[in-house]
């Protein structure tokens, strides 16, 4: 399995294996990482499993994920809903910042 690391805005990392296909957001909750609250399960409603990668790797944001992204204080070029996030071998070792609020 791969490994992916998020890390909470006090520095705090969370190191989690995901496998290959399943949703960013499905791995946080698995290893029930704080801040990712994922309220609407996944249904791109809610915008609070809102992440920040360290780099672009994988493709653009769609359009219903877009307009939850611009209603974050906390966005950046990088930022993205983890429940949109399929993941891929390509993401091993990805690292991923938590926003201080998800809202």
């Amino acid at each position: 399995m791969d490994k992916v690391t998020f890390i909470e805005r006090n520095d705090t990392e969370h190191i989690a294996q995901f496998r290959t296909g399943m949703a960013l957001m499905q791995t946080a909750v698995e290893y029930r990482v704080p801040a990712i609250d994922a309220d609407c399960g996944g249904s791109c409603a809610c915008g609070t499993c809102h992440v920040i990668v360290s780099e672009e790797r994988f493709g653009e944001a769609g359009k219903n994920e877009r307009q939850m992204l611009e209603m974050k204080p906390e966005r950046g070029e990088t930022s993205r809903l983890a429940r949109q996030v399929e993941t891929t071998e390509a993401m091993d070792d990805l690292v991923v910042r938590l926003p201080e609020y998800q809202m």
